[in-house]
């Protein structure tokens, strides 16, 4: 029998739960094993907080559904940098994954994180279809994306390189319309959903 393949999730807030729920409890989960989660700890001042969608309104509860979610499937959640010895060594030794995926993650990844996984370590971000890299790299795209009224967002799959959102473009998901008054906070939540299913979608082809 096949093995499952060795995933581990960089994520946090409304893409973080659902991308971890996807993996958990979705049509991949008998092929996929989450063998590690790192989460945003939103007190830590290495996240960047204020740049962040943790600059904006949400519950006590959303700081940490993803670190719930992996508990309740007795996976602990790492929150501490993840450029340090101890991160590496748990990474490489234990977790050991095949494939990463970020889902909104306040650190940035080095080399020797996203070197490692055989099959890439990917991000999703918010855009739009304007070329790649996109206008709206960087770590507040909703932001960006009302401040230019725009009426829609699509999510991007992408490798991670040593640049901010440049690496290699992998699919772009549907357009996801935006309700009138909508908030960064607010397209997070309705965003996310999709940008899950649209990441489960893109990992089934890459298994084959």
């Amino acid at each position: 029998m096949k093995q499952p393949v060795r995933i581990a999730v960089f994520g946090s807030f409304h893409r973080g739960f659902q991308v971890l729920s996807e993996l958990l409890k979705g049509p991949l989960a008998a092929q996929v094993s989450v063998v590690g989660v790192a989460t945003d700890d939103v007190a830590a001042g290495f996240i960047s907080r204020e740049r962040r969608v943790w600059a904006y309104p949400h519950t006590p509860e959303e700081e940490t559904m993803v670190e719930q979610l992996a508990a309740q499937h007795g996976l602990p959640a790492w929150k501490g940098r993840v450029k340090t010895p101890e991160f590496y060594h748990l990474y490489e030794q234990q977790w050991r994954p095949d494939i990463c995926i970020a889902a909104t993650f306040g650190q940035r990844i080095d080399a020797r994180l996203f070197g490692y996984p055989p099959m890439g370590f990917y991000n999703l971000h918010p855009c739009v279809d304007d070329g790649w890299p996109s206008h709206y790299a960087g770590p507040n795209p909703f932001q960006a994306l009302l401040d230019d009224n725009s009426d829609h967002a699509a999510i991007a799959l992408h490798e991670v390189d040593d640049g901010f959102d440049t690496g290699r473009l992998c699919a772009l998901s549907e357009k996801i319309y935006f309700p009138p008054g909508v908030t960064v906070d607010g397209l997070h939540r309705l965003t996310s959903p999709i940008a899950a299913k649209f990441f489960v979608r893109e990992l089934s082809k890459m298994l084959g």
